[in-house]
């Protein structure tokens, strides 16, 4: 049986405009190909902060100029940056193919991921999307908006949304069906459309769920043997930026709740990621979570390279 890998790209890997998109995803697609190459199972998951929040934006504006556009909400801008961006992964990730001379299918599947309304994060938004704004912008955007903006990782101010835990996937037969198909599959694009369950029915909530956690959620429920996380940088780092800087090789899932502790992570950046990991390191026996970059996917897999969370 093939083995089952979750790959997770973040949002801001992908470019902030359909142009620079178009070129990042070459780079991603060859990551990806590189793994169904070796006979793996892949399936993708996509951040989409820079591009929702685009999207959400573009909206907003519009309505202000004409009431014949209206404003729309962020789980429906979530659905169309999945749309959108799957495009653009499916389309480099055939041309890869191709180019390699070989063929197998590739789909986006719009992906709704169930949360819990009596989520505590609903009362404390802390999830930033959209562009980055200097301070003085976001205190007054913050003003205007009724909004929240918090700094991210050093690297501006975002709007901040609630951000609740992923329960289960909607469509997770569909997905099963389509992997043990051979196709590679996208989905849970930005963490999914939330969604609650109101009496049987699910109703979409303007949220947005962290992609990391839906990584590991759907890695978890289709049963997959490794999750990927892409980012940045080769590896995880205690005391990051600072003289004493240690890169980690292999951490075991105590021993990154104790770093967690510590406070050794950026909560908005490597903190969603070494949570993530934990947990689907820790949802099955024999299961590994790897952090690493974008052109280490190979690498990480075959040869151990990233930082290797194990139970």
């Amino acid at each position: 049986m093939k083995k089952k890998v979750v790959v997770a790209l973040g949002g801001n890997a992908l470019g902030d405009t359909p142009d620079k998109q178009k070129e990042a995803v070459k780079i991603a697609s060859s990551s990806i190909v590189d793994l169904v190459d070796e006979g793996y199972e892949v399936m993708v998951v996509h951040g989409n902060g820079p591009q929702v929040g685009m999207i959400h934006m573009a909206f907003d504006m519009a309505h202000k100029q004409t009431d014949k556009i209206p404003t729309m909400p962020l789980v429906e801008s979530t659905a169309m940056s999945q749309g959108y961006i799957g495009y653009h992964l499916q389309n480099a990730i055939v041309n890869e193919m191709k180019v390699r001379g070989f063929n197998k299918d590739v789909a986006t599947i719009l992906t709704q991921v169930v949360v819990d309304q009596n989520d505590p994060a609903f009362l404390n938004p802390n999830k930033p999307v959209g562009p980055f704004y200097t301070k003085e912008e976001a205190d007054v955007l913050s003003k205007v908006e009724n909004a929240i903006y918090l700094e991210d990782a050093g690297r501006g101010y975002r709007k901040a949304v609630a951000s609740p835990k992923p329960q289960t996937i909607v469509e997770k037969n569909t997905i099963r069906k389509l992997l043990n198909s051979g196709t590679v599959v996208i989905s849970s694009g930005g963490g999914g459309m939330p969604v609650v369950d109101m009496g049987g029915m699910f109703i979409g909530v303007d949220a947005v769920i962290d992609k990391d956690n839906s990584a590991a959620k759907i890695a978890e429920e289709i049963n997959a043997d490794s999750l990927i996380i892409l980012t940045a940088v080769d590896n995880v780092a205690i005391r990051f930026g600072k003289e004493n800087q240690e890169w980690l090789h292999k951490l075991s899932t105590e021993d990154a709740l104790k770093y967690i502790e510590e406070g050794e992570f950026a909560a908005g950046s490597m903190l969603p990621k070494v949570e993530a990991s934990i947990r689907f390191a820790k949802s099955k026996k024999g299961r590994i979570a790897i952090i690493t970059s974008l052109e280490s996917a190979k690498d990480a897999i075959q040869n151990g390279k990233g930082t290797i969370i194990t139970e």
